[in-house]
């Protein structure tokens, strides 16, 4: 089942006709993938041949440390345990491929979404009711055990419903995940990606949202552990008022690689865009990645958007990546927007507390909290947002100590 193949390689010979060469059929033959909106997706692995490293989502991420994940083969079973905590209203099945939602708006746009889809041969799917308001999260822990681990996640919010998923990722283990989420009409829905992985884990995770009229999605990603993760939101905004605020928080200590590419597609008009990551880094060789990619399309009119990507660089040996693109396809608009800023302690910050006897260490643990809990606080759980900041104190003790 393919929605669309890969662009011709250039080896491959552009169509000719009578011995003419036809340029589009050229340039096309030569020419890469250069905008978010144009890669090609299918659900078939072999469509997309194992990463090198010279494809442009691919360019960032550690390739060799995540070959074991390119394997076209199903897992050993048990790898993962799943708890699953929801209120009564939510109702829980499963599906087969072809079975209604799955597949209703996921396209995989990479070899390990591809994976994933194919070797999840029962997705589970989290509904949230029509006119159900939950009181409570939904919240699935995930614990590996150690091994391969492919898995396809449908989340479905009905029309005029309200509830929040909080997927928790511990354990070690090789996971290759997708993320189906479905917000439709009137819909408020929040999701929260925790990956607090131990060192040796690896997760390459693709989310993929639409967002139909005058419904909201929150959309979190919080890394702190696993060796390499990559966790791609993709938030197609379709209906007319619709919302979509993707928000993301790293820290990334040495020998950690944390990694998110992010598309918001104003598709509908009168829609609303605010994505904000931030990321600290500590530590030789720390690296974090960020690619944020908004298209607002020709029929978006009204949009309104904004993207930004701040680090905050703690330590020498550090790298932070951060790539912010901005597509327009209509005059139209009310405004549209993108930022990014990788940096040290701001200077005059630290000064200020140690003007008022604030000692220099407790200066910079002021200033990194202040610097992330921005996200925490918008996470909207309390426990969860306690547990973060607790979180976010111990890698600064631990980093303090090294």
């Amino acid at each position: 089942m393919t929605t669309a193949t890969q662009s011709p390689t250039s080896d491959q010979a552009p169509a000719a006709a009578e011995g003419h060469i036809d340029p589009a059929a050229l340039v096309a033959s030569v020419v890469p993938v250069q905008t978010r909106s144009e890669r090609p997706t299918s659900f078939d692995p072999a469509d997309f041949g194992v990463p090198t490293g010279r494809e442009v989502n691919w360019k960032l991420s550690p390739i060799d440390r995540l070959a074991s994940l390119f394997v076209d083969e199903a897992g050993p079973t048990g790898v993962m345990t799943v708890d699953v905590e929801a209120p009564a209203a939510v109702e829980q099945l499963r599906l087969a491929a072809g079975d209604a939602p799955r597949g209703e708006h996921f396209r995989p746009e990479d070899l390990t979404a591809a994976l994933a889809w194919t070797h999840e041969s029962e997705a589970p799917l989290l509904r949230i009711p029509a006119d159900v308001e939950l009181d409570e999260p939904i919240v699935v822990r995930l614990t590996g055990t150690g091994g391969l681990a492919h898995a396809h996640v449908v989340i479905e919010a009905q029309r005029h419903s309200r509830g929040t998923v909080v997927l928790r990722h511990e354990g070690s283990a090789q996971h290759v995940q997708n993320v189906e989420i479905i917000v439709r009409d009137g819909a408020d829905l929040t999701v929260v990606s925790v990956q607090n992985w131990q060192d040796d884990a690896l997760h390459a995770s693709s989310h993929q949202a639409r967002v139909d009229r005058d419904a909201k999605l929150t959309h979190i990603v919080v890394s702190f552990g696993g060796g390499v993760v990559r966790v791609n939101p993709s938030v197609e905004l379709s209906g007319a008022g619709a919302e979509g605020r993707l928000y993301g928080l790293s820290f990334s200590d040495a020998g950690q690689h944390l990694e998110s590419q992010v598309y918001l597609h104003h598709k509908g008009p009168h829609t609303v865009g605010d994505v904000l990551y931030k990321g600290a880094l500590q530590g030789e060789s720390a690296r974090s990645v960020w690619i944020g990619d908004v298209l607002i399309g020709p029929d978006a009119t009204g949009t309104d958007s904004y993207e930004a990507n701040r680090n905050l660089v703690l330590t020498d040996g550090a790298r932070a990546d951060s790539i912010p693109n901005l597509e327009i396809e209509t005059g139209d608009i009310q405004g549209a927007g993108h930022a990014s800023a990788t940096g040290r302690f701001d200077d005059e910050q630290l000064f200020y507390l140690q003007a008022r006897g604030i000692a220099e260490d407790e200066a910079r643990r002021l200033v990194v909290l202040g610097f992330l809990s921005e996200i925490v606080q918008r996470i909207g759980i309390p426990e969860l947002e306690t547990e973060l900041i607790a979180a976010i104190e111990r890698e600064l003790a631990e980093g303090a100590a090294a």
